[in-house]
């Protein structure tokens, strides 16, 4: 029971985020479409983890610079939007795998494959 609970509630973190992360006026945060992956919180609500993927991103440093200044006002955020006993603590992590993604079916579609005349 308390598993289905703790996914919900990482569901509504993510879902809130992703709102919250395009309001953020920080040109650090800006750099590209911004993408809530995944958000995994501990079972005691004190700290949830959050992988962001940044299609088009130009500095990866700057970025978890803005971040960092900017979770307090995003937790302040997701508190006052979420009804918790604890607003966890925010910890942010870069999933690469979109971009990986993409650069992989680039490569596939600039490889020159000649199809048998046969079929």
């Amino acid at each position: 029971m308390a598993s289905n609970k703790l996914a919900r509630t990482n569901d509504d973190i993510q879902r809130v985020l992703s709102e919250l992360l395009r309001n953020i006026k920080d040109p650090r945060i800006q750099q590209g479409m911004i993408s809530v992956t995944r958000v995994e919180t501990t079972g005691d609500l004190r700290y949830s983890k959050v992988w962001l993927s940044v299609l088009g991103m130009r500095d990866e440093k700057e970025f978890k610079k803005g971040l960092r200044s900017a979770s307090g006002w995003l937790r302040k955020e997701l508190g006052s939007s979420l009804k918790l006993r604890y607003t966890p603590e925010l910890v942010f992590e870069i999933d690469h795998s979109i971009e990986y993604g993409a650069k992989i079916s680039r490569m596939l579609n600039d490889l020159d494959i000649r199809h048998d005349e046969d079929e």
